[in-house]
């Protein structure tokens, strides 16, 4: 057996290397410069920390994140790998003692932080001329790039290694480069002619997701809901969004924290720890959180605001599912977030630098808006083929229909071509709408084509032009506010008949569909005084934890919206309050009323119940004639006479959440409860929840003990509800 095939069984617990490992692997013991292109999950340290155990001496390890050198150091040690770091976390004392052991050859890796390099004139650099060095390896490599989308100019002192060590072998690893990045990062460190091993890109075990950014909170608690046992990272572009994320999270009875750089790093580490360690169920955070974590089960990534760039998007959505098992990437998708993000993009006094931003941003949002399989999009943008039909991404797994679009694209074309290429998409869409906005000038209005468009609504214009721009049927300007442009295939479309054929939805595959969701909320233009919305919140939440309850279950936002815009002063105003039925009236009325009476007394306020509207009475659902997305799949499945086991293993779900799926068609009657579980049990399962004040699975189980499985109690309890709407007593 190879030397490094044994140290890999030895150290590693692997009998084999997988991807391009064995070919970095001997390239490095060689001693020859490796660039290693690796996705996440797919092992990349072990491309350098297998030859350093090989090899004699000490290998250097350049790394820029201190908890991930912490991680894979404590790891390598409980391996019995001699390893260590050096970083800012470190007293002097403990810096110059592991440099001592540097200096004795009683290391076998040593991991430093880029800004080691160049502090103190590159004392460190001069130290390491007296040391036995194996091989220096550049990890998160695309950081030394200014192509890259993470570039720290720490990294660029890195240039020199290869000058003044030109014997020692550099491997440079990175988990997203594109083309240009990758030729880059081998120029910037010096590379002499280097073995480049690119893994493949496609990470088949994630399904990619793109959604609307419509209640994009709503959204989230429900997949949430539907996904109870599963951890995983929600992305925000800005901190007070995840924080503002997270406390919604948590007021909905969640187990959520939020991570960005302006807390302390003290906190930082003690979140880390406990979503690593599984205390943290979801963690929302900005980008500063995720290079290098090497949680294995997050089984989902979801971005509720748009990255800057595709390298991004991939690296962040590779966090999910990095121990091969299904796992879902879900973007919420807005042109709004575009627009916000071309302001970011701009940088000034470097028209290349703006110019290369701005057209990735361009790349990451036709991601988002073009009909096309997303994977084999990301692929394709990272210079691997891929045939598309993935039938694991949300346009792969929607139903189409291909509609003629030539009339309404001359529409559109000429529109441009009146208004002198000098408009961007809004004011477009107004002219072709006939809009009276003071922005169409009375030219404008004069023109032929003025109105010729309000035949349809703003959304298919403005999904038009974007199916247009993508085909390169049509232009923009590449600027911060961008003008539409005509091009030679405008002119062919325009002038020559050349037909435009589209593909229409006809039914999206969604991971998760807001219409799903029963909703409480008022119109949002209830005049709610943030003072007491806040206290009663307060007081929600103390109701929650003696009740050992999520805070929704007690009342939802809503709930608190109204009675703080409203001021109910007695129990029978509180029966105007949308979610207070008599009975939580009876049980939460004194809890509640006398805080909402001191503000009044402190404000020098009155009721205003008066000037609400009565609640509305809504009439019991009817059981659904089709239903989109993941429950349709799986309804059509069951019809099919495939075992909830079977459905699990065909659309790689646990078998919980089938049954949660199979619960709903119970809920709205298209299913029969007693095709999937004994009749007899329904009876005492009902018979206990309808005693219960809160209602509680596992209060019920605890009762009927092991005889009576979950399953069952959901099912049972479906049924109920649908007797309820169907006005049958039980």
């Amino acid at each position: 057996m190879n030397s490094h095939l044994q140290i890999l069984q030895q150290y590693f617990g692997y009998d084999n290397f997988r991807l391009e490992q064995a070919n970095a692997v001997e390239n490095v013991i060689s001693k020859k410069d490796t660039f290693v292109l690796m996705p996440t999950g797919g092992g990349k340290s072990l491309c350098y920390q297998v030859p350093a155990l090989v090899l004699e001496g000490t290998a250097i390890v350049i790394s820029p994140l201190i908890a991930l050198m912490k991680d894979q150091v404590d790891a390598l040690r409980v391996n019995g790998i001699s390893a260590s770091y050096i970083n800012s976390s470190m007293s002097s004392f403990e810096q110059n003692e592991t440099l001592t052991q540097l200096k004795n050859g009683q290391l076998k890796l040593l991991y430093v932080a880029p800004e080691k390099l160049s502090a103190d004139n590159g004392a460190f650099l001069k130290l390491l001329n007296d040391v036995n060095i194996s091989l220096f390896a550049v990890d998160e490599a695309h950081c030394v790039s200014h192509w890259g989308h993470d570039f720290r100019p720490d990294y660029l002192y890195l240039n020199g290694l290869k000058n003044q060590f030109p014997d020692i072998p550099i491997i440079a690893l990175t988990a997203s480069a594109d083309e240009i990045t990758r030729k880059d990062i081998i120029k910037q460190l010096n590379l002499q002619n280097p073995l480049v091993l690119v893994s493949s890109f496609n990470r088949a075990n994630i399904k990619y997701f793109v959604q609307p950014k419509k209640s994009v909170l709503q959204n989230i608690i429900q997949y949430l809901n539907e996904h109870p046992d599963d951890s995983g990272i929600i992305y925000c572009l800005s901190r007070k969004g995840t924080e503002e994320m997270s406390n919604n999270l948590r007021e909905n009875g969640i187990n959520s924290a939020f991570y960005h750089a302006g807390i302390s790093s003290a906190e930082r580490a003690k979140v880390q720890e406990d979503f690593l360690k599984d205390k943290t169920r979801v963690m929302v955070a900005t980008i500063a959180f995720g290079m290098g974590i090497d949680k294995s089960n997050v089984r989902f990534v979801m971005h509720a605001d748009l990255p800057k760039n595709i390298e991004s998007y991939y690296q962040e959505t590779g966090r999910a599912g990095r121990d091969g098992l299904p796992s879902e990437a879900i973007l919420f998708y807005s042109n709004a977030d575009v627009i916000k993000l071309k302001r970011f993009a701009m940088i000034e006094g470097n028209e290349e630098q703006s110019e290369l931003m701005l057209r990735k941003l361009k790349q990451m949002s036709d991601f988002a808006e073009m009909q096309k399989c997303r994977r084999q999009y990301l692929m394709e943008y990272f210079g691997e083929k891929h045939e598309g039909n993935c039938n694991s991404c949300d346009y792969c797994l929607s139903d189409f229909e291909t509609f003629d679009a030539t009339v309404d694209a001359q529409k559109l074309l000429s529109a441009v071509y009146r208004l002198k290429e000098r408009y961007g998409k809004t004011l477009i869409i107004d002219f072709l709408q006939g809009s009276q906005s003071v922005k169409i000038t009375d030219y404008m209005r004069s023109l032929p084509t003025y109105g010729v468009g309000n035949n349809q609504d703003k959304n298919y214009w403005q999904n038009l032009i974007t199916q247009l721009l993508i085909k390169g049927i049509l232009a923009e300007s590449n600027e911060e506010f961008s003008v539409l442009k005509l091009n030679d295939e405008s002119k062919s479309v325009a002038f020559k008949d050349k037909k435009v054929i589209f593909e229409k939805v006809k039914e999206r595959a969604k991971a998760v569909t807001v219409a799903e969701i029963e909703t409480d909320y008022s119109s949002p233009d209830i005049d709610a005084n943030e003072e007491l919305f806040a206290e009663l919140k307060t007081l929600r939440r103390e109701i929650a934890e003696r009740e050992n309850v999520p805070p929704y279950v007690i009342f939802s936002d809503a709930t608190l919206m109204e009675l703080s815009a409203y001021l109910p002063n007695s129990k029978e105003e509180l029966s105007q309050i949308s979610g207070f039925g008599a009975f939580k009236i009876e049980k939460y009325g004194e809890i509640f009323l006398p805080a909402i009476l001191e503000f009044c007394r402190k404000n020098s306020v009155k009721s205003k119940i008066s000037g609400k509207k009565p609640k509305k009475v809504r009439e019991p659902k009817k059981a659904a004639k089709s239903t989109s997305g993941t429950f349709a799949t799986t309804f059509e499945l069951y019809k099919q006479n495939h075992s909830v086991e079977e459905i699990a293993r065909l659309r790689s779900l646990s078998t919980t959440t089938i049954q949660n799926h199979l619960s709903r068609f119970v809920e709205s009657g298209e299913i029969e409860a007693s095709t999937l579980m004994n009749i007899d049990k329904i009876a005492p399962i009902i018979e206990i929840a309808k005693s219960q004040t809160i209602q509680s699975l596992k209060v019920i189980k605890e009762q009927l003990g092991d005889d009576f499985s979950y399953f069952e109690i959901h099912v049972a309890i479906a049924y109920h509800k649908w007797l309820q709407k169907s006005n049958i007593i039980f």
